[in-house]
Parts: structure tokens; C-alpha cells; sequence
């Protein structure tokens, strides 16, 4: 039986993964984290029975080690408790469904303790793809994708002659705002952004996704899994999510992979690579489907795309600039702080003021991301004094 340790349980990829592992059944799950959603922890930790469960909020892991008094489970909290999720000796896969830059640690001590990693934390290569891929495989370990578009990509792939990939077609669904230009997006409020088309994720992701700055962040991240140059990779609008992405070799030959948009099917391949298991669920209907559509990424319209772009072409500590930017700017425009159209420019600032350095370490890349978070933070609360001078 295979054990598994997730980091991020009660988001939208951890609790799916408990729903993979419930219905097969041979999966045991030996250790979960969560940010501060000790409610929902409490219920997976009932059902799941884990060894160790974490909680980055302290006084909340208080609180859950009181709840669960009564089973044999060991509550930790803070980094110190991520870290020994990871590198738990009884694990054998670390899912990596926690968001945000606070998954690189954790990541590397799984990989040092040999532990294969289920990877649905983009940031974590996206920052520091060119730590983790050497690290990866001076240990070996396998890094295997859970975002859909990788997974496709890595499914595409089985087979291949080694050498002979040309080029990387990453689909994009165009998000709700597809189709609409610059101008028109002014007045975008956060309940406009959450409507995803076709997916249900977490809200951060989901804001992403409407911006295009998550599929820059997918490009950068199929840069360092797949090891080609950011050149090699194409964003193509595929606005039905059929195709989730495709593989063009040498020949001109192009694999795709199709399916309904239900990111069990990501997950569980991970878990049981390279095994093909059988999954619940609605299956594609050729007969239904009427249409595939493509259409180009309107980079006028959804900067984000091309600053990301930017970033994975120049490499270095850029990329961290980028997410450390993007994930401020998209908590504050959560909060109703920030316009919508104010995502983008803040990165575009933060990135341009930037000294890049072009080998970080992973002290570089958190001095980095704090350093970003204090600017952007110190940029808004600035606009905000003129706004209330002005407005006085």
C-alpha cells in the first residue's frame, strides 16, 4: 500500500486527493497540513486516521490538539511542522498542494528524504526550478505533475523518443473575461473574477486564471519540468477545456491529451504513475461535442501573460518577483484594496524596478519575496494617503 502525505489538505487539490485516495482505497494517508481550517482538518484526521497532522497557524494547532485528544495523532504547527510532513519516514509521496512560495522547504526536505513529490505547487518551480530539478535528480526522485495542463503534457509524453519534443502547446480556457479588451475590465469586481468557466479552484488560482498570470506561471513551470527554453512553449486559447494540452515532435506530429475538466484524473495519475486506474466520473462524448476552437492569447488585453513570459526568459530571481507581486497583489484585490486592473500593474512596477540576480539561492529567493511583499504593501498603503489627501 502506498502512503501518502499531503501539504494542503483542505484546499481544492488536497481535498480531492483525499477523494482519489478514498475511492481506491489503497492508499494510506499518513500525514496532512492546513493553514488555519482546523474544522475541516479535524474531519480528515477523523476519517483518514494520519500520524501527524500540521497547522501553520499556532494558536489554531493548539486548538486542533485539544479536539483531538482523544486519537492517537500528533499535532505540529508552524514551518518546523511542514518540514516534518515532508520528510516523514513512513511517507512515500508528498503532495505539494499548498500555495504559495511557502512550498520550496518543505519541497526540498521531501526530496532529500527521498520522497517522491505529486506537485501542485507551481510557485515552488517557478521560483526555484532551477534548485529543485538538479536536486530531483541527484536524489531520484520523481517529480510528477498534478496541474492539468502538465499532466497532460506529461502524458503526451510517455513514449517519446527522448530528444525529439519540438514544441509545447499549453491550453488555456481564456478564463471569464475572454474576448474583451483592457478598457473593459475597469470596473471588475472580485465576484466577477471568481466565475471560472469551466473549473472549480481555489480563489487565488481562480483570479489567476482570469488575469492569464497563472498560464505564465504554467509556462515557467513547464520550462523547468519538461527542460525546454521558454521559446518552445505555446499558449493557445482553448476555450471548451477539452484539449488540456498537446505535444508537437519533430516530425510535426501532435499528441494531445482530452478529457473533462476534473483535475481527479491529474491526481490520481500522479499517485499511481505509471499506472492507468479506473476513475469515476462523466466521460468525453465525441457525438456531444459540436466544436474545438483555438484562438491566440491577447497579450494587449491580459499583460500578465507576457510579463510572465518575460520573467521565464530572463530567468534568475524575476520569477520571484513576479509571483511575490502577483500573490500580494491578488490578496489585496481580494480584499477590495486594489482595482482589478491594478494585478497587473503592480507586477509590471515590482519587476521593473528589480535587480535581477541570476543564480538565487533559496535565501535570495525569500529575501526576494519579502522585499516584494514590503513594496507592494508600502505602494498601495502610499496611493491609498494621496486618494484620502485628495479626496480631503
Amino acid at each position: 500500500m502506498k502512503k501518502i502525505a499531503i501539504l494542503g489538505s483542505t484546499g481544492s487539490i488536497g481535498t480531492q486527493t483525499l477523494e482519489v485516495a478514498r475511492t481506491n482505497g489503497d492508499l494510506e494517508v499518513v500525514a496532512l497540513s492546513a493553514h488555519r481550517n482546523i474544522r475541516l482538518l479535524e474531519k480528515q484526521v477523523r476519517k483518514f486516521r494520519p500520524r501527524l497532522a500540521a497547522v501553520w497557524d499556532g494558536e489554531k494547532a493548539k486548538e486542533l490538539r485539544q479536539n483531538l485528544r482523544d486519537l492517537d495523532v500528533k499535532v505540529i504547527s508552524g514551518m518546523d511542522g511542514l518540514l516534518e510532513v515532508a520528510a516523514m519516514k513512513e511517507s512515500d509521496v508528498l503532495v505539494t498542494a499548498i500555495v504559495g512560495m511557502i512550498g520550496i522547504l518543505p519541497t526540498i526536505e521531501a526530496i532529500r528524504a527521498g520522497k517522491d513529490i505529486a506537485l501542485a505547487n507551481k510557485e515552488t518551480l517557478v521560483t526555484a526550478g532551477h534548485i529543485i530539478m538538479p536536486l530531483a535528480k541527484q536524489y531520484g526522485v520523481s517529480i510528477l505533475p498534478v496541474d492539468s495542463e502538465h499532466s497532460a503534457i506529461f502524458q503526451c509524453l510517455q513514449g517519446g523518443q527522448e530528444g525529439a519534443l519540438a514544441k509545447i502547446w499549453l491550453t488555456a480556457s481564456g478564463g471569464p473575461f475572454r474576448g474583451r479588451k483592457r478598457g473593459e475590465l475597469q470596473n471588475v469586481q472580485v465576484e466577477d473574477a471568481l466565475k471560472h468557466p469551466n473549473w472549480e479552484m481555489g480563489r487565488k488560482i481562480t483570479i489567476d486564471s482570469s488575469t492569464m498570470v497563472n498560464k505564465g506561471l504554467e509556462v515557467i513551470e513547464a520550462k523547468w519540468l519538461f527542460g525546454v527554453d521558454v521559446g518552445q512553449i505555446e499558449v493557445v486559447v482553448q476555450p471548451q477545456s477539452v484539449i488540456h494540452s498537446m505535444v508537437e515532435y519533430a516530425d510535426g506530429a501532435v499528441v494531445a491529451q482530452l478529457g473533462t475538466p476534473d483535475m481527479k484524473l491529474p491526481i490520481q495519475y500522479a499517485l499511481y504513475y505509471p499506472e492507468r486506474r479506473y476513475l469515476p466520473g462523466e466521460r468525453l462524448d465525441f457525438f456531444k461535442l459540436s466544436r474545438l476552437t483555438f484562438e491566440r492569447p491577447d497579450l494587449d488585453t491580459f499583460t500578465g501573460l507576457g510579463l510572465a513570459i518575460r520573467a521565464g526568459r530572463e530567468g534568475g530571481s524575476l520569477p520571484t518577483v513576479l509571483n511575490a507581486a502577483n500573490e500580494r497583489a491578488v490578496a489585496l484585490f481580494l480584499e477590495r484594496k486594489v482595482g482589478y486592473l491594478a494585478i497587473t500593474d503592480i507586477i509590471a512596477e515590482c519587476m521593473g524596478r528589480h535587480k535581477n540576480i541570476e543564480n538565487p539561492s533559496v535565501d535570495d529567493i525569500l529575501a526576494t519575496e519579502r522585499e516584494t511583499y514590503e513594496y507592494v504593501d508600502t505602494r498601495v498603503k502610499r496611493s491609498c494617503m494621496t486618494c484620502l489627501h485628495v479626496n480631503t
